[in-house]
């Protein structure tokens, strides 16, 4: 299972952790550093996670997989590609050399997000390096084991903030035995009314992406039901590249000269009046948005419909992330106290406060 290039550099991550507490000296933790445009920005020593790689244990059979933090997604992902199985949330790499732990600490979520759940689903398991300077292990290898199941699904998406993921079990699913992606000519007012009455319907999609002039569909299945369903529903068939770029900002659409923000908001949400241009992923749940208006005014508009906004533009604005009420703020300050209580790791990179 291994290569010539697995191994395993925890105890160099947990001697270098140990001496910035003894220091008092904040880390900054990165892998290939693809995501660095995220959040906010860091100063500290780095602490590069890529030396500490591999996968530990794979067994198809059970669609389980264990790899080290440093382990590319790619090699990950070609792991899985010579079993036919695939990490069924779609993470997005934005960049060749981008890491399971970046993939982890982001949480990010591609195409098919809202039909087969989020990075932090799959989770059964983590080894972390806390902000006590302990390498602890949580949950397991196996979805019946719960022990220590919620701490680990905390480090999806936590940026680094609570601790060095040093390790990773994941859920797998087999790949689909059928794919086919279409295209259909509906206005975005249509097509929301359309995946809406959709939802409720035993169709076999998995993604659906409207650019403004079309809506994309990916079905996935079986044979029949792939093909019952493009009956029903026609349309053109398309390149099924296409999520791949969507996935990876690689559409024309991610070009255009403006900031680039990300909105997360209820599925039958309407299309929202904002300045500029849109993209509806996720069914209508995740919109990308290229506008040039101020940040208070696209935030104002997107709470009005109980979603939040995240700024993908990095320097525009000092709080990337959607503010908190201070009620929520306070759980993350006393879940950061717990687990990194000398605020060793990314510090600021969520919130100053943080």
């Amino acid at each position: 299972m291994g290569s010539e290039q697995d191994f395993d550099a925890s105890a160099a991550l947990l001697e270098q952790v140990n001496q910035a507490l003894e220091n008092a000296t904040p880390l900054r933790i990165q892998g290939a550093n693809s995501k660095a445009f995220l959040g906010r920005s860091v100063t500290g020593e780095i602490l590069d996670t890529r030396s500490h790689r591999g996968i530990v244990s794979y067994d198809p059979t059970e669609l389980v997989i264990t790899a080290r933090c440093g382990t590319p997604l790619a090699e990950l992902s070609e792991v899985l590609d010579a079993s036919q199985q695939m990490l069924p949330c779609e993470p997005p790499a934005f960049g060749e050399n981008a890491t399971v732990g970046g993939m982890i600490a982001c949480g990010l979520s591609g195409p098919r997000r809202p039909w087969s759940g989020s990075v932090r689903d799959f989770i059964l398991g983590t080894r972390v390096i806390t902000g006590q300077g302990k390498h602890l292990r949580f949950g397991g290898e196996v979805m019946k084991n719960v022990a220590g199941y919620d701490l680990s699904r905390l480090m999806a998406g936590s940026y680094g903030s609570l601790g060095v993921v040093t390790e990773v079990s994941l859920k797998v699913l087999p790949k689909p035995r059928q794919t086919l992606s279409i295209s259909l000519e509906m206005d975005a007012a249509r097509a929301l009314l359309r995946l809406a009455e959709w939802g409720q319907q035993p169709l076999p999609i998995s993604a659906a992406c409207h650019d403004g002039q079309r809506l994309h569909l990916r079905l996935e299945g079986g044979e029949g039901s792939v093909a019952a369903a493009h009956d029903r529903l026609g349309g053109e068939r398309l390149d099924s590249a296409y999520w791949q770029d969507l996935n990876e900002h690689r559409l024309s659409f991610f070009d255009e000269d403006l900031p680039l923000w990300r909105l997360a908001l209820p599925h039958d949400t309407p299309r929202l009046p904002l300045p500029g241009v849109q993209l509806i992923d996720w069914g209508g749940a995740q919109r990308w948005l290229k506008s040039a208006a101020e940040a208070t005014f696209i935030r104002s508009v997107v709470e009005n419909v109980g979603g939040h906004a995240t700024c993908y533009t990095p320097g525009l604005i000092d709080s990337p992330f959607q503010p908190l009420p201070d009620a929520l703020m306070r759980y993350h300050r006393n879940l950061k106290r717990q687990l990194d209580p000398r605020g060793l790791f990314n510090p600021g990179r969520l919130y100053a406060e943080l």
